[in-house]
């Protein structure tokens, strides 16, 4: 595909994006792509965090908690990280406070659903029941412990905290032959959270930040899926889950699957230039078709980020 059609498709997407998308979405896609302001984001950003510093209300499209949970926290984090929040912003400062406050001492985690949850339109995969936690484990934990390192002063309650929970996340991981993607995710994005604090990674854990992320690398190739023709029927891991950018080390473990990947994203662009969702809840229908439009937005900033960064957009 031609970059001026793929230009021609992103076009489209704006106009969506400008009148259908959550604020939230417009906010980052003119933040991304307009040299929008960080103070839009983060005014976005405020219509879901609660008094308690934690987020809720629906920031992730497939849980509509209204309150405080570590995962909706975990997805305002990763937005407050890509625009570069500083620590005495007071979004992050409260954040902070909610992570505190929520942290399991003795495993390292954050609880990753609620039973709450359950009283809220929500995903399947969202719906609490005993020893849920399993299935979930540093998800997205080890990622909020990064989050408290980066915004805490050093050797403080809240970096000391983070730290604790890095070090049981790093000898959990050590130990896995394979993981779920958005675990491996979370790690990703410890390794490069936590690169500042690398000496200081590695006396507490024992273990080379080198060596931490071959074996994140690792898991993300034994996960992937490398049947292309499979991609198109689920919710499949594929290389640019894994992958921000060309000189990713992973790309050239992947090889020719990573131009496989973006070529399967043009040819999945719909008429509206967006990308449609390849799940469904199974229940909640009305509820489910307003979380799958807010996808809509939420796909289309994000993908066309990952095509600008590979060169598709002018």
């Amino acid at each position: 595909m031609e970059n001026t059609v793929i230009n021609s498709n992103f076009d489209k997407a704006k106009v969506f994006i400008k009148t259908k998308a959550r604020g939230l979405e417009r906010s980052l896609f003119e933040y991304e792509f307009e040299s929008g302001s960080k103070e839009s984001v983060l005014r976005q950003l405020k219509t879901y965090q609660n008094k308690d510093g934690g987020f809720g209300n629906g920031i992730e499209p497939d849980f509509w908690f209204p309150h405080s949970s570590p995962m909706a926290t975990w997805k305002a984090g990763q937005i407050l990280m890509d625009i570069g929040a500083a620590k005495d912003e007071p979004m992050v400062k409260s954040m902070i406070s909610y992570l505190i406050n929520t942290n399991h001492m003795e495993t390292g985690m954050w609880d990753t659903v609620l039973p709450k949850n359950n009283e809220y339109p929500h995903a399947p995969w969202w719906h609490w029941h005993e020893g849920i936690q399993e299935n979930w484990m540093f998800n997205p934990g080890v990622e909020l412990a990064a989050f408290l390192v980066h915004w805490s002063p050093e050797k403080s309650e809240s970096s000391e905290i983070g730290w604790s929970s890095i070090c049981k996340a790093v000898n959990y991981l050590m130990n896995k032959s394979e993981m779920d993607r958005h675990e491996i995710n979370n790690f990703q994005q410890l390794i490069k959270i936590i690169k500042p604090h690398e000496s200081n990674f590695e006396d507490r854990t024992k273990y080379s930040l080198e060596v931490v992320s071959e074996k994140i690398m690792d898991l993300a190739e034994k996960c992937v899926d490398r049947d292309t023709s499979t991609w198109i029927h689920g919710y499949k891991a594929i290389p640019l889950d894994f992958i921000d950018k060309p000189d990713h080390p992973l790309c050239s473990r992947f090889g020719i699957l990573v131009q496989k990947n973006l070529d399967f994203y043009l040819e999945q662009i719909t008429n509206e230039g967006l990308w449609d969702i390849s799940w469904s809840w199974g229940s909640y229908p009305e509820s489910f078709e307003k979380a799958r439009v807010f996808w809509k937005g939420i796909l289309a900033v994000n993908r066309y980020k990952q095509l600008k960064v590979f060169g598709y957009l002018e």
